[in-house]
């Protein structure tokens, strides 16, 4: 990866709905070597998709949380499996430590909230933290500089 795809990948974060030709423009390669490139980084996995980010606020689920899963009662990947398909999970991450997991999840309301948990407690200890400001919920993420060490 060179420094014209690092500012591509750049630009692609701050607007994912940048056009191939504005690309060329920013980066001042032709239409074709920016098509090559951007194909080139889907291929090895470095572009894993394109998204909407979406408001959560917006959409009628105002309340964000993190729930820490501890002391689980079945293995990892029946755990995973049965959290799967619930809408209100955003993401799932297996962490180390005294927690198994860590979900952020986003609710309408508290009603909701106390159903997710109750929908939780059977797979082991539920701690929730609800989220009250995110000050960094996005940033472009680029490849470490190699220091000269």
């Amino acid at each position: 990866m060179d420094q014209i795809d690092i500012q591509m990948l750049e630009l692609l974060q701050k607007n994912g709905r940048i056009t191939i030709s504005q690309l060329s423009q920013e980066l001042a390669l032709s239409r074709p070597s920016v098509g090559e490139r951007l194909h080139r980084l889907q291929e090895q996995n470095i572009i894993e998709g394109f998204h909407a980010r979406i408001s959560p606020a917006a959409v009628g689920r105002s309340i964000l949380v993190f729930i820490q899963i501890s002391q689980l009662r079945m293995n990892s990947s029946q755990f995973e499996n049965e959290i799967q398909d619930n809408p209100h999970i955003l993401e799932c991450h297996r962490v180390t430590g005294t927690v198994s997991y860590i979900l952020k999840a986003a609710v309408a309301n508290m009603n909701s909230l106390q159903k997710l948990v109750d929908d939780l407690i059977p797979f082991g200890t539920v701690n929730t933290s609800i989220i009250l400001s995110s000050p960094v919920s996005f940033r472009t993420i680029l490849p470490e500089k190699q220091s000269d060490v």
